[in-house]
């Protein structure tokens, strides 16, 4: 596993369902990825598995992602990706957890850290997804939603050197809106200072995150980098954020 707290802050692209060869080619060259600027950034670009082998050796100095892995290493489980064969394809990070996945597809906090569990032993570093629904920020209800989900979802074995946690308000995804700084700083605090041995973990922020707000949100005390959707399906725009 990569030791990720020798970088000063860690930007994450999820690609989600979309890509295709053609979009692959035209994104590589206009990210020109020798071309960064910050190297004290860690760059990683999760895409659908498929294309794993489109990315692998052209993403130099950024790192190829994942963005599920099945909680099963093997067996008659039709359609998942076990880790291990994440490792093969030389897959270096995983996105697990994700809301779309707890919402979508029934994922709970357990299956996460199974999840987890399975990349950790397969030398994969795992990031960890939480974060609350509209109607229980409504009710006051995120910080326990937050507690729970990282006391459940994070392995007992999970140590801050190789675990990345990504917190990901699910009512901001993809609509617009986002917590304002004080209120991302103050859950991000949370987690690192009142979860118990989460303290020193890398956080990360996600939803709607783009150009024009991530530079403000990575200043903020205790968020180390930030997960992003939309805006990183456009090589120029996730350009601007890992330079920034």
């Amino acid at each position: 596993m990569l030791e990720i707290n020798k970088f000063d802050r860690i930007i994450v692209a999820n690609w989600k369902l979309n890509g295709s060869i053609d979009f692959i080619e035209q994104y590589l060259q206009e990210l020109n990825c020798s071309k960064l600027e910050n190297s004290n950034n860690c760059g990683i670009i999760c895409t659908p598995s498929v294309y794993f082998h489109k990315l692998v050796g052209r993403l130099n100095p950024l790192f190829l992602g994942g963005q599920d892995c099945s909680n099963y290493s093997e067996g008659a489980y039709t359609g998942e990706v076990s880790a291990t064969m994440l490792k093969d394809a030389s897959c270096q990070f995983c996105i697990i957890g994700h809301s779309e996945r707890r919402q979508i597809f029934g994922q709970s906090n357990e299956d996460v850290c199974i999840k987890a569990m399975n990349l950790i032993a397969n030398n994969i570093n795992p990031i960890i997804c939480i974060g609350e629904t509209f109607e229980e920020k409504n009710q006051n209800l995120t910080k326990d939603i937050i507690y729970t989900q990282i006391s459940k979802s994070v392995p007992k074995n999970a140590t801050k050197d190789f675990v990345i946690i990504a917190y990901e308000p699910i009512w901001a995804i993809g609509t617009g809106k986002i917590p304002s700084l004080e209120e991302i700083d103050n859950i991000h605090s949370f987690i690192k200072n009142e979860i118990q041995n989460i303290e020193n973990y890398k956080i990360l922020y996600g939803g709607s995150v783009n150009s024009n707000n991530a530079s403000e949100i990575m200043d903020l005390k205790n968020v180390d980098g930030v997960l992003v959707g939309g805006a990183s399906l456009d090589a120029l725009e996730y350009k601007k954020i890992m330079n920034s």
